[in-house]
């Protein structure tokens, strides 16, 4: 997997760049911010690009902005974003109008190695990550929050698990079931969500992101 890397912190970015060089990737680029980031992109043609929302000058969506800007020049790209602390804006739209092929994790979150890989891994392949604390953050709205009570536990925990990109088999397997019974809750999920069978949009996603839906 070829991946740029964008963090104004040199010490992360070589962190990260190590990490993903040794379990395999090709890190083809480095950005200390987003105007960097975007020449990145453009030059390098990667597969997935990893950003860390807050870059230089303010410190505030710089990078949540480059990835709006990735994603509509580069529609294949994957994109990871990044925060030190939960974040809401420019995320939701992303979220929600491009699901394919994004994530966004907290960067305690990729302490563990593991996740991080599986998290691009997900990405790559088309699939979306959301961490779960973001998850938990955003249902904090009681109109939104009104719209998953129709979920029994379990179901919100397999919920839970497919925001955070795991498989089916992944599911079975942290909840020690069967893949069929998780095919059927995840059925149950789609049921009681109102998302009935579709040609043109991924039920799976669209499970994951009921929470932004209204407003």
């Amino acid at each position: 997997m070829r991946i740029v890397i964008a963090d104004d912190s040199g010490l992360l970015r070589q962190g990260l760049a190590g990490l993903l060089t040794e379990a395999g990737h090709e890190v083809v680029g480095t950005a200390p911010d987003a105007d960097r980031l975007l020449e990145q992109v453009s030059a390098t043609s990667p597969d997935v690009a990893i950003v860390d929302i807050r870059m230089p000058p303010t410190f505030t969506h710089e990078g949540a902005r480059a990835a709006l800007a990735l994603r509509q020049a580069h529609p294949d790209l994957g994109i990871l974003l990044l925060s030190q602390s939960l974040e809401s804006r420019y995320v939701a739209d992303l979220a929600r109008e491009h699901p394919r092929r994004f994530g966004y994790l907290l960067k305690d979150r990729v302490v563990d190695v593991a996740v991080l890989l599986d998290a691009l891994r997900t990405i790559a392949s088309g699939g979306t990550v959301l961490d779960p604390e973001v998850v938990t953050h955003l249902l904090g709205s009681q109109q939104l929050a009104d719209q998953l009570t129709r979920l029994s536990v379990r179901e919100r925990e397999v919920l839970d698990l497919m925001a955070q990109g795991v498989s089916n088999a992944g599911v079975a397997e942290r909840l020690v079931v069967e893949v069929k019974t998780v095919e059927a809750h995840i059925s149950r999920i789609f049921t009681k969500l109102d998302l009935p069978p579709s040609a043109d949009e991924h039920r799976r996603v669209r499970a994951v992101l009921t929470w932004l839906r209204g407003g």
